[in-house]
């Protein structure tokens, strides 16, 4: 550690402190510093589920199929093409004709191992497990990759698996204590990960290999940052040029200023609470400490009743978010978004959630708190948090007064990022937890996180669950729309899916907070959204806006100015890391307001 911080300090003696001017020496690189207040989980895809690891994949790695950034429909990325049988069980894939950036060609083969992998080996399926539960078999001759599937698979061209290259992973002995900190990465995406930083930065080459052509700019720098606030005085002072995810106080904080460029837009985001309704493991043995009162479905339904959601938006979210009326899918997507109506629609009614717990016979005592029908525990819950995120730490006093109204105790639990993942998503230890999902063009995926599957093994290994929800319904209507091919059917299934998870109340949505990014025009000459119609940037589902990116040329910071926003990223967490030391630790599961 002594001899790290040495270094730091000799290196920040040579940085360039923020706002000042450097002189461009001729062909300098052109870089680009993308700010983000969540660090890499892990850069093992096999295990990554967080929402900044998956955008950094998506700018290594190619997948079958990519987003269309006019459409968000599916398009070519390494399949080129494809072909399906009759009935929908066999796809057949041609791999193009492309390089790794190490110069191997990619094959089939390659894929062919990934999804195998996925298939045969628990700890690999904890990124994106349920992507290949429906596979019955994969192959590869040569360029073609077939895939055999036990039911029709509706979502088949979207699966969200990114592939390696199997000559440099097939010599990896345990998956799933394998970190992947070996650099320059293997990829076929844009970039090429140089290096990595844990919870200080990860630094992106352009890929002069990659099949579409180099990338406009010549490296990509994510610099973490501990906190909203340091990325916002980072990024008005010049040490990053891209922010997203912002809350709205950071996003309104951004006003003012000519050379940043605030982009409002509609998210790809729903924000919920998650319950701890009686968590188990796969093998379906009890685990965490959850109150028990909360495996009652009246318990979860009077909490619901209990919540202002237009208030939330308005005050938490500074009315720049729209209240979740039932779906776990956005408005964004129009044709799986589902809102309840008529008498299904809970609304804010404390009176009404008083009287379902009053019916249940949650009787209050002197101090206003109920108890358990048989008297054994009081009405208290633990509410779970992130250190340090001050628009949680309001969410939090708007639920405790409501919750407080109707009988009910809340205490909240600060955690950081690490402990969240492993007490909301493995260990079980929490009652109720912030928590949400950011969905892509096909919602397959977040509601797969509902399965019996995602829940984790009695070892801790596999599950990505976001709710360990188990319900047999749901698991139904799942394999239903998974093999409806006709896609407005396959979006009614979808939308009786999302009113089983607002009625049962494993999780309850909050709201869906618009896409707030900001960005300084003085470095940034150009940047293509996705979808390109009033789309997003960081917060986007595909590569595409940083793939078109572009510099201005003639500011000498964009061009060249590459280690003092660096230096400056890691200065503002050197407190944290030097608490935390440099182990690099895998983490199961992404903090649940982080999620892909």
């Amino acid at each position: 550690m002594r001899k790290w911080l040495a270094v730091l300090a000799a290196l920040c003696l040579l940085a360039v402190g923020p706002g000042t001017a450097v002189a461009a020496e001729p062909g300098q690189k052109k870089v680009i510093k993308i700010g983000v207040t969540q660090s890499v989980d892990s850069m093992n895809p096999f295990l990554a589920v967080r929402l900044v690891t998956g955008s950094i994949q998506r700018l290594i790695y190619g997948f079958l199929t990519v987003p269309d950034s006019k459409t968000l429909q599916p398009s070519p990325d390494l399949a080129e093409s494809w072909t399906t049988s009759p009935d929908g069980l066999t796809w057949t894939f041609k791999i193009r004709q492309a390089k790794w950036s190490d110069g191997q060609p990619i094959t089939a083969d390659d894929a062919a191992w990934t999804f195998n992998k996925m298939m045969t080996d628990d700890g690999a399926k904890t990124g994106n497990g349920p992507a290949v539960e429906n596979f019955r078999s994969v192959t590869a001759n040569g360029q073609e990759l077939t895939i055999k599937l036990k039911t029709p698979q509706a979502s088949m061209l979207d699966n969200p698996v990114p592939i390696m290259p199997k000559h440099v992973w097939e010599k990896v002995k345990d998956i799933a204590k394998y970190d992947a900190e070996v650099y320059p990465t293997v990829g076929s995406g844009p970039y090429v990960a140089v290096e990595h930083k844990k919870d200080q930065f990860v630094r992106l080459e352009a890929n002069p290999a990659y099949w579409r052509g180099r990338p406009k700019i010549d490296e990509l720098q994510v610099i973490f940052y501990d906190n909203p606030a340091a990325s916002i005085v980072g990024l008005k002072k010049g040490d990053i040029d891209l922010i997203g995810r912002l809350n709205p106080p950071d996003f309104e904080s951004l006003k003012g200023d000519d050379n940043i460029v605030q982009w409002n837009t509609q998210g790809r985001r729903a924000a919920y609470l998650q319950i701890n309704h009686g968590a188990t493991t796969s093998d379906n043995k009890p685990i965490g400490d959850g109150h028990p009162a909360l495996k009652d479905l009246r318990v979860r339904t009077a909490l619901h009743y209990a919540i202002d959601k237009q208030k939330l938006v308005d005050e938490v979210q500074g009315g720049l978010a729209k209240p979740a009326d039932g779906s776990i899918i956005p408005p964004l997507y129009k044709d799986f978004f589902w809102e309840a109506s008529g008498a299904e629609k809970v609304t804010f009614d404390p009176a009404k959630a008083n009287k379902i717990l009053d019916d249940a016979g949650y009787k209050k005592g002197p101090d206003g708190v109920r108890t358990m029908p048989d008297g054994s525990r009081k009405l208290q819950f633990r509410f779970s948090i992130h250190t340090d995120t001050p628009i949680e730490d309001k969410l939090a006093e708007y639920l405790t007064g409501w919750f407080k109204d109707i009988g009910i105790t809340l205490t909240t639990k600060r955690l950081d990022s690490s402990k969240f993942t492993e007490e909301t998503g493995t260990t079980a230890l929490f009652d109720i937890a912030i928590s949400g999902w950011s969905v892509n063009p096909d919602p397959e995926e977040v509601l797969a996180t509902h399965l019996c599957s995602r829940r984790p093994t009695a070892t801790g290994e596999g599950g990505g669950t976001e709710s360990f929800y188990c319900d047999p319904t749901y698991e139904s209507l799942y394999l239903q729309q998974q093999k409806e091919l006709d896609r407005t059917k396959r979006a009614g299934i979808i939308k009786k899916m999302e009113e089983r998870l607002y009625v049962d109340a494993p999780v309850i949505a909050l709201y869906y907070p618009n896409d707030l990014e900001g960005y300084r025009k003085d470095r940034i000459a150009s940047i293509t959204p996705i979808p390109e119609d009033k789309g997003l940037l960081y917060g986007g589902s595909g590569y595409w806006p940083f793939y078109t990116l572009e510099a201005v040329s003639t500011d000498a910071k964009s061009d060249g100015g590459s280690n003092a926003g660096l230096i400056a990223g890691i200065a503002g967490g050197i407190v944290v890391l030097a608490a935390a030391g440099f182990f690099l630790t895998r983490r199961r599961r992404g903090a649940a307001d982080e999620r892909e």
